[in-house]
């Protein structure tokens, strides 16, 4: 183990949701983020005063201060997604006393390019007016998202077909993540998808950009989740059981972007998982939830190649290995199961918020219908391969060091 003096030191002690939906109307990013803090708060059991540090991505941490009239802040950091992001500047501003006590959160919001129901709102076409492309703030000259250039699903697509011709798999073995993620998101009554999906439906899907169709890609949703986060003294006097934060990494490699990633055996995925087991204690064998990114379905595929799970190229081969055609679900080594959640592509598109929130729903043992018994070790990776790949091992407190 390399070193990490926050390893353990920071726990999640609060969760508040603004649930998921395609149908919202009136709603705005910020009413999203207030609803989903306040619930935050209140679940952390302390007082809005307490809260010293706020860390988000969309929203303005200063207008979320605002709005919650919390008095004081002494750190705060607006990120990009994914969700890692926001976990690892929060774990480095309170292991370095910058703030106690953080309030982490991220949210979606349906653009009208995204939905049908979305372009009929005039509120949200007001709202594109104006909007640059992402890409600007880069500096690279890069500011296409059409169809012609290489952003999002796009280069997501290349990538898919390339990895499925490379190691001769069908589209049956992006489609096992897609039912899995379909077949866990029946118990949960925040997943906007909550239909069975089996493989003939899934190839008989209406392709978006060849090979992926629109079983691959993550679901548009209005929504957003909120943590909150502290030292681990101040963590056990408080009502839940903590959520430790054991090892949480970034990473990207000098080939960052889409047009500029040569292959998947250097992507930031790899930089991400192999830092967050340097300086981890735990090994896989000590997992017992995963919750690998799906934003399209291939990521997860390479997901469980890099944290260890099989080799390079064996996603495919591995995951049709895993999948319980009783249950319809993917259960490593027959006890793991993935994405219990429904994930990006059942539960909604939240850049990996979603996976954090129930993973530590889980590790809190308030899963519900979907609590796996005896649960204390959970590895989210989220991100894709190029600029936001991260990698967090977290552990539950409930009875003890694991």
């Amino acid at each position: 183990m390399t070193r990490n003096p926050a390893a353990d030191q920071v726990a999640i002690v609060g969760l508040g949701r603004s649930p998921y939906g395609r149908d919202r109307t009136g709603c705005t990013p910020g009413s999203l983020v207030i609803d989903a803090t306040i619930a935050a708060i209140n679940d952390a059991g302390i007082g809005r005063n307490e809260i010293d540090g706020i860390c988000g991505s969309h929203v303005a941490a200063q207008y979320l201060q605002g709005a919650l009239g919390i008095p004081d802040v002494t750190w705060f950091a607006n990120l990009p997604v994914v969700i890692g992001n926001q976990i690892v500047a929060a774990v480095a501003a309170i292991s370095s006393g910058m703030a106690e006590t953080v309030l982490v959160y991220h949210n979606g919001y349906r653009m009208p390019f995204a939905s049908r129901s979305a372009s009929r709102d005039p509120s949200r076409a007001r709202a594109m007016i104006g909007t640059p492309d992402a890409r600007n703030i880069w500096g690279t000259g890069h500011n296409e998202m059409g169809a012609h250039s290489m952003w999002g699903a796009v280069a997501y697509a290349a990538l898919a077909d390339r990895y499925l011709h490379d190691h001769g798999y069908g589209r049956e073995h992006l489609g096992y993540i897609a039912i899995n993620s379909r077949s866990n998101a029946v118990t949960n009554d925040n997943a906007v998808y909550r239909e069975p999906l089996t493989m003939d439906a899934y190839l008989a899907g209406r392709m978006v950009r060849d090979p992926l169709t629109v079983f691959d890609m993550d679901v548009p949703v209005d929504g957003a989740d909120a943590f909150v986060l502290t030292t681990i003294e101040r963590a056990r006097d408080l009502p839940h059981p903590p959520v430790l934060i054991h090892s949480t990494s970034l990473g990207h490699t000098d080939y960052f972007a889409e047009e500029q990633l040569t292959s998947l055996d250097r992507s930031g995925q790899v930089v991400a998982a192999a830092k967050m087991w340097q300086k981890s204690e735990l090994t896989l064998g000590d997992v017992d939830l995963f919750y690998p990114y799906e934003g399209f379905s291939n990521i997860a595929l390479s997901w469980f190649e890099n944290v260890g799970y099989c080799g390079r190229g064996e996603g495919g081969a591995f995951v049709a290995e895993q999948f319980v055609e009783e249950e319809q679900r993917i259960l490593v080594n027959g006890r793991i199961p993935v994405n219990t959640n429904g994930g990006s592509l059942s539960e909604g598109g939240m850049q990996g918020s979603g996976h954090l929130f129930e993973a530590c729903l889980q590790l809190r043992g308030q899963a519900g219908a979907r609590q796996v018994d005896g649960s204390r070790v959970a590895l989210v990776a989220s991100g894709g391969h190029y600029f936001n790949s991260q990698a967090t091992l977290l552990r539950s407190d409930r009875s003890g060091p694991a």
